[in-house]
């Protein structure tokens, strides 16, 4: 018995995989294979490898997605605008970085800092708004001969990892030729140090959610939400305390899970706004 019970568990494990492979998932409908099971001559089998089945079908295709979407939605981006100065041949190279949101927010940050610098021989710009697959880059070379400014620019702004970014190179002719290796340096350079002044914040998806405590468990429940990476958005202290907070979505089952043991399940979290996006 302990054998059959074996041998079907790792049949339906590999035909699940199998389905979610070839299938995506519609084959699930089409072709109801889980029904093999009912072939089976106990019924103690037929329901656990049912089971089985079934839940290598929702993880390949809930939880899966789940992860990677939450994958796609954080990554790190600039925590403010910063400024490096960096000088080559007599030339002054000043960049400005800053965090963009969307191309607009990235053409609005690009016309200010050429405004600023409106008597500069170049302004050289890029920007990346999104992350990883979704990422929309620009880069333009602004006068500067094809390929030796906003490419080598970009190029090394992708390297950083930062997303949702933008910076304008700002260049002060200094008299002296660079030549297309010198100006491919120089610009790349400008970025690099602009880049090790930047501190960074993180872009996450977050759930904001709501609970009710006796006064008794509330010093707890702030320790507890601290430890998750979470943050208290308000209180309000009436004959119970009223807490919403954030957390990050990972990190909220994990939560839930030490709430209900501390109150012994009579204090829950609701989560009142699904996948927020927020910086942290």
């Amino acid at each position: 018995m302990i054998i059959a019970i074996v041998v079907c568990m790792i049949i339906c494990f590999l035909l699940g995989q199998y389905i979610c492979i070839l299938g995506r998932g519609i084959l699930v409908n089409l072709f109801p294979a889980y029904q093999i099971t009912r072939f089976l001559p106990h019924p103690i089998l037929h329901q656990l490898t049912t089971r089985i089945f079934i839940s290598v079908i929702q993880y390949n295709f809930v939880c899966k997605k789940c992860h990677r979407l939450n994958i796609m939605n954080n990554y790190p981006i600039p925590a403010q605008e910063t400024q490096a100065e960096t000088r080559v041949a007599n030339s002054r190279f000043i960049a400005t970085l800053g965090p963009v949101f969307s191309v607009e927010d990235a053409k609005t940050f690009i016309e200010r800092v050429k405004a600023k610098y409106a008597d500069a021989t170049h302004n050289v710009p890029v920007f990346l708004v999104g992350h990883g697959a979704s990422v929309t880059a620009h880069s333009s070379d602004d006068g500067e001969p094809s390929g030796t400014a906003g490419r080598p620019a970009l190029a090394v702004l992708r390297g950083s990892g930062l997303g949702d970014v933008a910076v304008v190179v700002t260049r002060y002719f200094g008299g002296t030729k660079l030549g297309t290796g010198g100006l491919v340096r120089a610009y790349g350079n400008a970025v690099r140090a602009v880049l090790e002044v930047t501190p960074r914040a993180q872009k996450i998806s977050t759930h904001i959610a709501k609970l009710v405590t006796p006064y008794p468990y509330f010093e707890r429940i702030q320790q507890m939400i601290a430890k998750n990476k979470g943050l208290i958005l308000h209180n309000e202290f009436t004959a119970e305390v009223a807490i919403t907070c954030q957390f990050p979505i990972e990190r909220f089952e994990h939560f839930q899970g030490q709430l209900q043991e501390l109150t012994g399940g009579t204090v829950q979290a609701e989560i009142i706004e699904e996948n927020k996006i927020a910086i942290m």
